[in-house]
């Protein structure tokens, strides 16, 4: 019993129908917990009292996993604190829920004073009985004794003081920074005003950039475009121009929109004959789905990619296109940092002298080098002028091809093509998870009889579960296969 209540002081909650993670349920003498931060669970078994066995399991397939001497569990959720220091806590809540009721009625908004109220007094009660309540992370302020516009406590916190950070594609990782606390702050600003939220719930936020920058030690910032910022900031600038495998970047040609789509047209069917791969960029979404269209039509195999398509789906487009399943991929603001698919030989950029964020000259560099990891990429541009983001991203390529044609001239170096697994930029485990999953599949079938339907459903129930979860882990591959074996089973 002790053990138990310790469980629920750590949060978990207890259901002895269902194990899933943050739960435990009891069994007789035994007790299954499933911590809410792994993907398996512990199996304590006790004799009067007293334990006699522990052990670590799947909780899919209840197959025991390893034998234990210690077990460790950490508390379920984020914010677990000493009784007495919660309950220090709730004079501070009510102290501020006075003042915000007050100040709502002052302003003539009685809705907002009675929503206020009732949601967090719901709270406090939840807070004082079981020293958790949904959303108590909008309380952390109190709970943690931090003054009004104090910076809460983070993972660079616990790191030692002399540390690198290493920030990678830096000219959209700090601006991405930057915006987490704004756009934080705008959404909890409304709930604030609407009474949804009192105003010390705008102190659970992320680091102002100042706040982070101030964390920092030593950091590399890693871009091919670096922004003004890290210029300023860098003290030492190293360029990482020349290639291992002598690869040049792209040629860029600069064609008239007149016609293109005919002259992108004969293009890509040359690629076709050599068996390469060809990138277009739009503007829009509607004018990648009609361009998808207009070349299916010609009986070009192609497809598009832009922020609609699910996650899952858009690994799937990429593996589909390495693999020679279509030829030709059309995106928008996906086709750029990080893409990386030496089978690409073309890229083709429509509209390339609007003005924008999708046609700056970063944009721009960062869509050319997709085509830099082969020895024909080559880039087209179609517009009707050069623009300054144009002249900018040309001159910058064509001053790294002076430099790297010049270090294979003295070094003796041919270009080649990189050699790359498909399965390199799909497969977050080695093959051998995909056997695995395939073993649990095979052995989770087998404790259902497939030809009772409850059973049947119970199992399919079941798959989906673990196909989001696996999902959610951002193991597609694994997904995958649990996805096709849901369709097997629901065609029998």
């Amino acid at each position: 019993d002790g053990l138990k209540r310790t469980l629920i002081t750590l949060q978990y909650d207890r259901n002895d129908a269902v194990l899933d993670r943050g739960l435990f349920r009891v069994r007789g003498e035994i007790l299954e917990i499933w911590p809410a931060y792994m993907e398996e669970a512990f199996r304590i078994e006790t004799d009067w009292g007293k334990v006699s066995r522990m052990r670590r399991f799947d909780p899919l397939t209840g197959d025991t996993i390893e034998e234990l001497e210690v077990c460790t569990i950490f508390p379920a959720k984020h914010f677990v604190l000493p009784e007495e220091q919660v309950r220090s806590a709730l004079d501070r809540i009510r102290s501020e829920l006075a003042e915000q009721v007050t100040h709502f009625e002052a302003q003539g908004k009685p809705l907002e004073a009675e929503r206020i109220r009732q949601r967090t007094e719901y709270d406090l009660e939840m807070l004082s009985e079981m020293g958790y309540c949904s959303g108590i992370e909008n309380y952390s302020r109190q709970l943690t004794g931090r003054s009004e516009g104090e910076r809460p406590a983070v993972l660079l916190d616990y790191f030692p003081q002399d540390f690198l950070t290493i920030i990678d594609e830096s000219h959209v990782s700090l601006s991405q920074i930057r915006g987490m606390s704004v756009g934080d702050r705008a959404r909890k600003t409304t709930l604030v005003e609407f009474g949804f939220r009192l105003p010390s719930a705008l102190d659970n936020r992320p680091l102002f950039y100042e706040e982070f920058e101030s964390l920092l030690n030593q950091t590399i910032y890693v871009s091919a475009t670096p922004g003004p910022e890290e210029l300023k900031k860098s003290t030492q600038m190293v360029p990482q121009i020349i290639r291992p495998t002598g690869l040049l970047d792209p040629e860029i040609e600069v064609r008239p929109t007149e016609g293109q789509i005919e002259d992108l047209y004969s293009e890509i069917r040359s690629r076709i004959l050599r068996n390469q791969r060809v990138l277009i960029t739009t503007l829009t979404k509607k004018m990648s789905e009609q361009l998808t269209d207009y070349f299916a039509n010609l009986g070009v195999k192609i497809r598009y990619l832009h922020s609609e398509i699910e996650t899952l789906e858009r690994v799937e487009i990429i593996r589909d296109l390495r693999r020679g399943v279509f030829d030709v991929l059309v995106g928008i603001n996906l086709l750029r940092e990080g893409l990386d698919i030496p089978e690409v030989s073309l890229i083709a950029i429509l509209d390339a002298d609007k003005i924008g964020f999708l046609r700056s000259a970063t944009a721009l560099i960062q869509t050319i080098g997709r085509a830099a990891r082969n020895s024909n990429g080559r880039v087209i541009m179609y517009a009707d002028r050069v623009s300054e983001a144009m002249k900018t991203a040309i001159e910058e390529t064509e001053s790294r091809r002076k430099v790297q044609s010049e270090f294979n001239r003295v070094h003796g170096l041919t270009p080649v093509t990189i050699t790359k697994a498909v399965q390199d930029i799909l497969v977050r485990d080695n093959m051998g998870s995909r056997e695995d999953e395939q073993v649990k599949l095979e052995d989770l079938k087998k404790k259902y009889n497939l030809l009772v339907p409850t059973q049947k459903k119970a199992l399919l129930v079941t798959l989906e579960k673990e196909m989001l979860e696996l999902a959610k882990n951002l193991e597609f591959e694994r997904a995958a296969l649990v996805r096709d074996e849901i369709e097997r089973l629901k065609q029998k």
